[in-house]
């Protein structure tokens, strides 16, 4: 069995905690991505059915979060509110920063910031880049998102694989965007699930279905695929089950690598950063 997420920190690893909440230990540093740590209950209009695989008590000091965006409780609830607002480092969005507050770090589409690498061998980048959070034809805001401003973020560094996080993102063009300007991707951290409110979009699609992971996948062509935010919530439509299925279908089962919730995924390939 594949050892468990704790305080204990790996060279290079990935580890899904249930929903979104994704640790990621690269370049001697831990980062933990749309952090999520209530208990079960009703979230307003969102059921949330399991609690954390593993509690953030157990996760040891961290040296950032990465919130993709604030206004969605399955991507930030209020535990997880605190603990990013505890971080060293919190980088979002602008508008989520500007929500969150201090000491909230905003970064624009496409913009990155430099993070002194704890292995002492230079900086870790930390881009942000786009995600659309439902159909194209979707309800746009004042700011022209779907749905809401969400960022993605593409993490790099000399030697070791490059990340690249999806956030809640359903649009393939935004992928092919990513690969395009941010690649080559080494590991993908891909929201999957097919989130869907009936509320909202009549109920298509908020978040990358299966099938549509795998041609994100396809675009990208990163050797790894890490799914994430594809349980623990009422409104995710495709589960695990169906995520494989997808895969096989494609003839891309040997990129997919689903741990279960709280267990790390270690990648064994060199990066294209070496």
């Amino acid at each position: 069995m594949t050892q468990r997420v704790g305080a204990e920190r790996l060279g290079f690893a990935i580890g899904v905690l249930g929903g979104p909440t994704t640790v990621v230990d690269i370049a001697g540093l831990r980062l933990v991505v749309d952090p999520t740590f209530d208990p079960p209950g009703d979230k307003g209009y969102l059921t949330k059915l399991r609690g954390p695989a593993v509690p953030e008590a157990e996760l040891g000091p961290v040296d950032a979060v990465l919130v993709s965006h604030d206004l969605h409780p399955d991507n930030l609830d209020d535990r997880g509110r605190a603990f990013a607002l505890a971080a060293p480092l919190l980088v979002t969005g602008p508008r989520s920063a500007d929500r969150l507050g201090p000491p909230a770090t905003p970064l624009r589409a496409w913009e990155p910031m430099s993070r002194p690498r704890g292995d002492r061998a230079g900086d870790l980048t930390i881009r942000a880049v786009p995600a659309m959070h439902g159909p194209a034809d979707g309800a746009r805001d004042e700011d022209g998102h779907v749905n809401c401003e969400v960022t993605g973020f593409v993490l790099s560094a000399d030697g070791v694989p490059t990340v690249y996080i999806s956030g809640d993102n359903a649009s393939i063009a935004v992928v092919d965007e990513v690969a395009e300007r941010a690649g080559p991707i080494d590991v993908a951290v891909l929201f999957v699930g097919a989130a869907r409110v009936p509320t909202k979009e009549r109920g298509r699609p908020l978040t990358l279905t299966s099938e549509r992971a795998t041609a994100a996948a396809a675009v990208l062509g990163a050797p790894l695929v890490v799914p994430a935010h594809y349980d623990s919530w009422a409104h995710f439509s495709e589960g695990p089950d169906r995520i494989v299925e997808a895969f096989d279908d494609a003839g891309l089962s040997q990129l997919l690598r689903m741990a279960g919730p709280g267990r790390w995924v270690v990648p064994t390939f060199r990066s294209s950063a070496s």
